[in-house]
């Protein structure tokens, strides 16, 4: 989670919402990490966990992430974790709670629809402080500017 820490901060550094992501093989070594791009890219789905997800399976050369790890530090909306169900991803970390964009634990809880092609293991909460102080101090600053 350090390390989607690190990822979310320079995300807040260039203007973007401060989220980090970082994919783990089934060995926990790092296959691929992103922050969000949306702002940088005109990308409304440039969100970090998808942009790592992308990265990884073009570096396993394969559409799915079997075994693999998505640690991000904020609760994944419902179109992350519908990316995470196709991509077959077998656990996903997350720091912040999100209630009002999240769809994991909140929203449209993708994981827990009828239907769902692919439940993977749910983390949540890890580094929570952290992670969600860092989306608190982005936004109290965004909203004192002119």
């Amino acid at each position: 989670m350090d390390y989607a820490l690190s990822h979310a901060r320079e995300a807040a550094s260039v203007g973007e919402v401060p989220v980090g992501a970082v994919v783990l093989d089934a060995r926990g070594r790092v296959l691929s990490t992103a922050r969000n791009e949306v702002e940088a890219g005109h990308d409304a789905s440039a969100h970090a966990e998808l942009l790592a997800m992308r990265r990884a399976a073009q570096r396993l050369g394969t559409p799915r992430l079997l075994g693999c790890t998505v640690v991000v530090t904020l609760e994944p909306c419902a179109m992350c974790a519908a990316a995470m169900v196709h991509f077959r991803c077998e656990r996903v970390v997350f720091g912040a709670y999100d209630p009002k964009g999240g769809g994991v634990e909140h929203g449209a809880r993708v994981f827990s629809r009828p239907g769902c092609l692919h439940i993977p293991e749910v983390i949540g909460g890890v580094r929570e402080s952290a992670s969600a102080e860092l989306l608190r101090s982005f936004f109290r600053q965004l909203r004192m500017q002119p």
